[in-house]
């Protein structure tokens, strides 16, 4: 074997490992270390007198859909109201949702609305009303995530241990259609959620809550930077950052209705890739060393992922060089692998419009999808992020 190809070969397998790692290794580990732990027991009792003041927070654009049931949902909770304040910044909405709200606020004295006349994007509604908040405990969410009546005393409880700065929400889907995606991110929600606790419970560092519903101790907030697109990546990491532990509560159960189209959720998280590589680089500093519990973490359940797909191709680019090179018939049927499974997506796409749908073929379509949306994205980071203003993904499938 030449240099060149025993070069080739180096990085194909790598990159292999590196892929298999953030996939299927580190979730393997992950559930082997967590088997035998806790979550944290330091709690407050649902009826403790001392239970903190919590401040809800919410950026909403366009959410006339959904903005009556989620603030309903909100406020029918087991919570003391008299300890809620909920803050919800309109980033100059141009359909019903500023009707909706301030019609609802005349009916909940606890909801303080702010409508901004101008677009701002969300990192600059959510400061702002962070401004205006005094509890100690915040509570982020998105206007289509909707609570259980204990969601929020779910999330709360934990901070009676000053050693938590962040506790994370358990986002279930409730349904998903056949036809779309949303069964794969449903699945992907599952295994986010529960490999979020283990994070938590091996090593008090749950690499990124949900940013549809967290809960953050004031003293540890830090506010996103305006051009940041990932908000709430920003204030998870910032948590770990000062030293604070982040866990993930599986008894927050709070519900959001995911997307079933692919064109929707590939430009959410083409938007989402892009933000994640501005975190990546603020946070540089936690990536070392990499054996430490949340270097090793962030490396194993983020960066590794969000490099997948320049993994993907640096060993197919290996693979032609070891062809080229008469690798043999192993490298040759690895190669037309390589080739030959994307174009699966134009099977299922076929099959999809003549009503047949395979479970198997949209979860290849799934991943390969995402991952040139993690592609797009970064390319959107390198030319430089010029606007984070946002649309509302079109997720309320039930108003169809």
């Amino acid at each position: 074997m030449t240099l060149t190809a025993a070069l080739a070969a180096g990085v194909l397998w790598g990159s292999l490992l590196l892929v298999a790692h953030t996939y299927v290794l580190f979730p393997l580990l992950l559930a082997r270390l967590a088997r035998s732990r806790r979550q944290n027991q330091q709690v407050f009792a649902p009826d403790a007198p001392d239970l903190p003041a919590v401040d809800i927070l919410l950026a909403v654009y366009n959410e006339e859909q959904v903005m009556e049931e989620k603030i309903r949902s909100t406020f029918a909770t087991s919570y003391p109201l008299h300890k809620l304040t909920f803050y919800i910044g309109s980033d100059n909405s141009q359909d019903r949702t500023n009707a909706l709200v301030a019609r609802l606020a005349a009916e909940h004295p606890q909801l303080q609305f702010r409508p901004f006349g101008q677009r701002t994007g969300k990192p600059g509604v959510i400061e702002a009303l962070a401004r205006e908040a005094t509890a100690p405990v915040l509570v982020l969410t998105d206007a289509n995530v909707f609570f259980a009546p204990d969601t929020l005393y779910q999330l709360v409880k934990h901070f009676r241990n000053p050693a938590i700065g962040q506790v994370g929400g358990n986002i279930l889907n409730p349904d998903h259609r056949q036809e779309g995606i949303s069964g794969q991110e449903k699945a992907y929600l599952e295994r986010e959620n529960l490999i979020k606790y283990q994070e938590g419970v091996v090593w008090g560092a749950m690499i990124g809550a949900f940013g549809g519903c967290f809960a953050v101790r004031r003293a540890c907030y830090h506010p996103a930077p305006a051009s940041f697109l990932v908000d709430d990546f920003f204030i998870s990491m910032a948590v770990l950052q000062d030293g604070y532990q982040a866990i993930n509560e599986l008894d927050a159960v709070c519900y959001e209705d995911v997307s079933d189209r692919l064109p929707e959720e590939f430009r959410r998280k083409a938007r989402i890739s892009a933000g994640n590589f501005q975190n990546l680089l603020a946070f540089r500093r936690l990536l070392w060393p990499p054996w430490r519990g949340v270097s090793f973490a962030f490396w194993s359940h983020k960066v590794l992922r969000w490099l997948t797909p320049l993994l993907l191709l640096l060993m197919m680019l290996a693979n032609i060089v070891l062809v080229l090179a008469g690798g043999g018939w192993f490298y040759q049927l690895m190669l037309a692998g390589q080739i030959g499974v994307p174009l699966l997506l134009l099977l299922d796409a076929g099959l999809r419009r003549r009503g047949t749908h395979s479970r198997l073929l949209r979860f290849i379509t799934h991943f390969y999808s995402m991952n040139a949306a993690l592609l797009l994205g970064l390319w959107r980071f390198l030319r430089g992020v010029r606007t984070t203003v946002w649309e509302p993904t079109q997720r309320f499938q039930q108003s169809r």
